[in-house]
């Protein structure tokens, strides 16, 4: 698989975080790191689904590969950041921290919530994308020919 975090930018790159983390973790992050801000809905947490397309081998040609359950929000901090938030599964108030991390980072909050936040998540995924390499590993065959005397 093509590595893309060089050609990422930032926002994608703390929303691929939050959008793969684990249930109940965004929040958790999130209001140990600080108080909630005050914000307004703009579009309150609400569930449906996405298609998710693949490719064969990662380059080939595009197909359906089904669908999966997304939650998605938007909302609006009191000082005017507006934040989205889309999140595996049905998870409304992961969808609801999203959405605050999403804004708060278009804050000078954004270091702290950083360091806070978006550093432990990322450290907890590659951990996690370890310990399955290293699964997949511990089942590789490597086949090889032994060569008879008979020529």
């Amino acid at each position: 698989m093509k590595d893309t975090a060089q050609t990422e930018n930032p926002r994608q790159i703390w929303m691929s975080l939050l959008a793969r983390a684990s249930e109940g973790r965004i929040a958790a992050l999130l209001d140990a790191a600080l108080d909630r801000p005050g914000f307004t809905w703009l579009r309150a947490p609400e569930i449906g689904s996405t298609m998710v397309r693949g490719r064969a081998g990662g380059t080939g040609a595009p197909f359906n590969l089904g669908e999966m359950t997304v939650t998605r929000c938007a909302l609006t901090l009191e000082s005017g950041e507006v934040g989205h938030a889309y999140i595996q599964g049905r998870r409304k108030a992961d969808a609801e921290a999203a959405a605050l991390i999403d804004a708060l980072m278009q804050t000078e909050a954004a270091d702290h919530i950083h360091a806070r936040v978006l550093d432990p998540l990322a450290a907890e995924q590659a951990a996690t994308r370890a310990a399955r390499a290293g699964k997949a590993a511990a089942t590789k065959v490597d086949f090889f020919t032994l060569v008879r005397g008979e020529d």
